[in-house]
């Protein structure tokens, strides 16, 4: 720094080294810096220095589900401190591993008659479990002699991280796949499942019909397919009837192929069941689960998988499933899952999720009658406010945090997905803030536009 000058502040020195989350390196990049975080409660720091205190609707990125600084997790982090913060998982174990893996498949989803998810791997993202999942699938059909099978198939519409066999089986159009052509893996994809809100058995069963013929055509090279059960989340919030489930598990198995729930976004709650695949009482071969697994403390993310899958893979040529992060089984990553786990097991969410859930269509209600916006919907404790166009980001961000509520808008959607501590207050003005942001810049845009008409 040059004798005389101020210093940087936080926002530019971030700037001028650090990327950001689909952002371009600039100077410019629209930021508020984080001072603090409490319950549902953010304290932001603009560019210009102005404070903000704001309700977090994103619970970052649908993970802090039970607030900030809650005193439960902070005391899980604290004690597993005192005996060590981290070993390596290769040739040694430890008890919130342990007791982690046992929590999980004791509330993995369950049917009559149907096997279980008995055996988990830990990693580290939920990308990184989406990629073990899917190359556990390969391992498992080419230990069981079909070595040939090793696409996937998967539905328009769907996300399922951005590493690069997980970004492979993303939507072919709205995901990544024109920025590297020729390395996502060639896939198949069926259509989008109808939407939930307009969904009839007819419409239901038309999707089945198609979904099964596609599965029918490839189903020789295809290893497993892969959803998002009931929603589909950063691939457009969009929600679908829960007896598609259903179809996806019979076509899974008329055909020798894995089912793969990825309930990264879905998982612990969110939609109103415990999981999502719960809505429609089916059981995959194999389950993803990451983001709100740590109450949004640490990274930490889980692979479930059958008995059959698991040993099948251990019998193969290979011995083992090829996958092993450096930091798996993290200690204090699981020692605050498992506290995460007991504050979901005792049953409180359920209540939460309805009451917010409630609260978010009530209050999302008035933005239906804004002329920018095509739709709005509700599932479990999710909000979506989607518009004609495309979302102006910076100004919608910037409008909600002057309302006192942070969102994170993408393409043309302006949505929440709040903390579960969330009181009714809390939700409404999460709402009133989603709702005055849409109007205050796109509805004036709008009638801006017919004006000059």
């Amino acid at each position: 720094m040059t004798e005389g000058m101020a210093p940087l502040s936080l926002i530019q020195r971030d700037r001028a080294r650090l990327w950001h989350p689909y952002a371009p390196a600039s100077p410019d990049l629209p930021l508020w810096e984080a001072e603090a975080a409490d319950g549902v409660r953010l304290r932001l720091r603009g560019a210009d220095g102005r404070r903000h205190q704001v309700v977090d609707a994103m619970s970052s990125w649908w993970s802090v589900i039970h607030g900030y600084r809650h005193p439960v997790l902070d005391a899980a982090v604290r004690r597993q401190l005192e005996s060590f913060s981290h070993v390596m998982f290769g040739g040694l174990t430890h008890a919130p591993a342990v007791e982690l893996a046992e929590r999980l498949v004791g509330m993995a989803p369950a049917a009559p008659g149907r096997p279980g998810l008995e055996r988990v791997f830990l990693a580290d993202s939920g990308s990184v479990a989406v990629e073990v999942a899917l190359k556990l699938a390969v391992q498992f059909q080419t230990a069981s002699g079909h070595p040939q099978r090793q696409r996937f198939l998967s539905v328009r519409g769907g996300y399922h991280g951005d590493t690069f066999a997980a970004m492979g089986v993303c939507d072919p159009v709205d995901g990544m796949h024109s920025a590297f052509p020729g390395l996502p893996a060639g896939n198949v994809f069926a259509p989008r499942p109808p939407a939930a809100a307009s969904a009839t058995p007819e419409t239901v069963m038309a999707w089945a019909s198609e979904l099964g013929d596609i599965a029918a055509a490839h189903s020789g090279e295809l290893a497993a397919i892969i959803v998002e059960p009931v929603l589909q989340g950063a691939g457009g919030m969009h929600a679908y009837p829960a007896e598609c489930l259903t179809a996806l598990r019979q076509v899974a198995d008329r055909h020798g192929l894995l089912l793969i729930f990825d309930e990264i976004a879905t998982g612990f709650g969110r939609t109103g069941e415990l999981f999502a695949a719960d809505h429609a009482g089916v059981v995959p071969d194999i389950m993803c689960v990451g983001k709100a697994l740590t109450g949004g403390y640490l990274t930490l993310a889980a692979m479930l998988c059958t008995g059959e899958v698991a040993s099948t893979v251990s019998r193969g040529q290979a011995g083992a499933l090829l996958h092993g992060p450096t930091f798996m089984g993290n200690p204090l990553a699981c020692a605050v899952a498992n506290a995460s786990l007991s504050i979901i097991d005792d049953g409180g969410w359920r209540t939460d999720v309805a009451r917010i859930g409630a609260g978010l269509a009530s209050g999302l209600a008035p933005a239906r009658a804004l002329q920018a916006v095509r739709d709005v919907r509700t599932i479990g404790a999710v909000g979506v406010i989607e518009l004609h166009d495309d979302v102006d980001v910076t100004a919608v961000t910037a409008a909600a945090i002057r309302h006192g509520v942070w969102v994170r808008p993408f393409r043309n959607l302006v949505y929440t997905m709040p903390p579960y501590i969330s009181t009714a207050a809390d939700v409404g003005q999460i709402t009133a803030g989603m709702t005055g942001a849409v109007a205050e810049v796109h509805e004036r845009a709008s009638a801006r536009s017919g004006d000059a008409a």
